[in-house]
């Protein structure tokens, strides 16, 4: 079954200057990459992005990390698509915890787990189909995905834009 997935290359991952590891391993999947983009992560964007973990004790803790608050104020996000996408990156990427990560995995190889508890596991990807389609939908507009992934509408808007001069 062909499926779209949202990676995150995050804060610490950007910071350890992991992201060509990073994209050799996802590039095992034989996926297409079909939008990328470096973020500047908001609080409304982080919040929006973890809000099934909002009652958890670490959730300020992870909204900080996700907003490079410990590292570098950047996540490079992804679409991934292809035959299978969520499973092919899931199991590269390892288990969240990357102390229970295997070794050769993604978060086994460059996770680890602060003083304060917060996994700092370099990469997100998407747990299924359902948070794929809210999450690439939070990080991405239809207009930067080079394959329609979902159905769309064209509007009109008056709100005034940056553009290049």
């Amino acid at each position: 079954m062909i499926q779209q997935t949202l990676i995150l290359i995050k804060p610490d991952g950007l910071k350890k200057s992991l992201t060509g590891n990073v994209l050799t391993r996802l590039s095992e999947t034989k996926l297409d990459i079909v939008a990328a983009s470096i973020v500047k992560v908001s609080r409304d964007l982080a919040e929006k992005h973890y809000m099934s973990l909002k009652d958890k004790p670490f959730f300020d803790d992870l909204l900080k990390y996700i907003m490079g608050e410990y590292h570098k104020k950047k996540v490079m996000a992804l679409v991934y698509w292809g035959e299978d996408a969520i499973q092919k990156v899931r199991a590269i990427c390892g288990s969240t915890n990357p102390e229970e990560a295997d070794p050769v995995s993604i978060r086994g190889s460059y996770g680890r787990i602060t003083t304060k508890g917060v996994y700092e596991n370099v990469i997100h990807a998407s747990a299924n189909e359902q948070d794929a389609e809210r999450e690439i939908k939070l990080w991405f507009q239809p207009d930067n995905i080079i394959v329609d992934l979902y159905p769309t509408k064209t509007v009109k808007e008056a709100t005034p834009r940056r553009v290049w001069a």
